[in-house]
């Protein structure tokens, strides 16, 4: 049994895929950072100087001191956060719509097989020497 665990896992799929996981975390992150450090910034000087990252509406205010019983926190759609989620999703499908259009392009293209005479044509041609 330990010896088919350690086929399945050597197997190319397996570390195929282990690579693929890697390099989708390591994508999210530079994504994200790109997103939120370069992307957000920019947009929200052009709407007039919001911080997108802050934008929210208070359903209920926090009250008491953090830390302390009877300390309740603020309820709060978080819509900003939200439209950064979603440059962060467009950015993401933009950047994979490449990867993949680059990884198509890069394939060679499969040449079809040249159809050769057929089962008839032959025999035909074997008769006619027979004959000759």
């Amino acid at each position: 049994m330990l010896k088919e665990f350690k086929s399945f896992i050597m197997s190319g799929n397996v570390i195929d895929f282990a690579v693929a996981v890697i390099m989708a975390g390591a994508v999210g992150l530079v994504v994200n950072g790109f997103v939120n450090d370069i992307i957000m910034p920019v947009v929200g000087h052009f709407a007039g100087g919001v911080d997108f990252a802050n934008l929210k509406v208070i359903l209920t205010e926090a009250s008491g001191v953090e830390g302390a019983d009877g300390f309740v926190a603020e309820n709060a759609i978080r819509w900003g956060l939200w439209i950064n989620t979603l440059v962060n999703l467009i950015i993401v499908g933009f950047v994979m719509f490449m990867i993949v259009k680059a990884y198509n392009k890069s394939k060679a293209p499969v040449e079809e097989a040249v159809a050769g005479p057929s089962q008839e044509d032959l025999l035909a041609e074997i008769r006619d020497l027979l004959k000759k």
